[in-house]
């Protein structure tokens, strides 16, 4: 049984031109997830990622301890779906 949940967060606050993504992708390569980080026209910064329900929250949590000052509000949505990306980009 494929254990794969899929994550979509929404960041908000001073999010964008502060190096978010870049910290977002250095984070990401210390847990076994895939997916992307991209800059939204509105200003937010959006996170798509796949993987364990609880490595994703343990990603998701490292993001907000290390950008901590920079976020203001977090949207969190989270599906089972079978896999659709391979690594870790930025959009």
């Amino acid at each position: 049984m494929d254990d794969t949940v899929h994550a979509d967060v929404h960041f908000q606050g001073r999010v964008q031109g502060v190096g978010f993504r870049y910290a977002v992708m250095e984070v990401a390569r210390q847990f076994d997830v895939s997916g992307y980080v991209q800059n939204l026209a509105d200003g937010r910064v959006r996170v798509e990622a796949e993987g364990a329900q609880a490595e994703l929250d343990r990603f998701i949590a490292a993001i907000e301890a290390q950008m901590q000052g920079y976020i203001r509000k977090v949207e969190k949505g989270f599906h089972a779906r079978v896999r659709q990306f391979t690594g870790f980009q930025i959009r």
